[in-house]
């Protein structure tokens, strides 16, 4: 039987603390798995007043957990997005493809009700030494 190392990140510096009993990301098996991110700044009632800056915010806190795993954005195979309205798809997709560019992920997007933010994202990774 193959011994798994599973890895669960803590507080991520500059990035407001975690809502709930979780991590911000477990590593196992090559790949990162990132919990919800929201457009937090340094907490949940501190957030861009814009939606774009609401899905820019969420997407640099998301690329920061990466980070902090040791990967990138350019390494994200998966995302699921929690939005609010359906009317976001447009205005998230255009924002959404200035960070992920061509790498273009496997992706779910579905509406949801949601505890004070207009949006959340998590995403799966893989590893990478020497990610950017």
């Amino acid at each position: 039987m193959t011994q798994t190392t599973i890895a669960r990140l803590a507080g991520i510096p500059g990035q407001a603390p975690a809502v709930g009993p979780f991590s911000p990301a477990v590593i196992a098996n090559g790949f990162v798995f990132t919990s919800g991110q929201i457009p937090a700044i340094t907490g949940l009632d501190d957030q861009p007043g814009s939606f774009e800056g609401q899905v820019r915010r969420t997407i640099e806190n998301l690329a920061g957990v990466l980070q902090a795993a040791g990967t990138s954005l350019q390494h994200v195979v998966k995302v699921n997005t929690y939005l609010t309205k359906p009317e976001q798809l447009e205005e998230y997709n255009r924002v959404y493809v200035e960070y992920f560019g061509d790498a273009k992920p496997a992706r779910t997007t579905v509406c949801v009700s949601l505890w004070g933010v207009s949006l959340e994202i998590e995403c799966v990774a893989v590893l990478v030494q020497g990610a950017e």
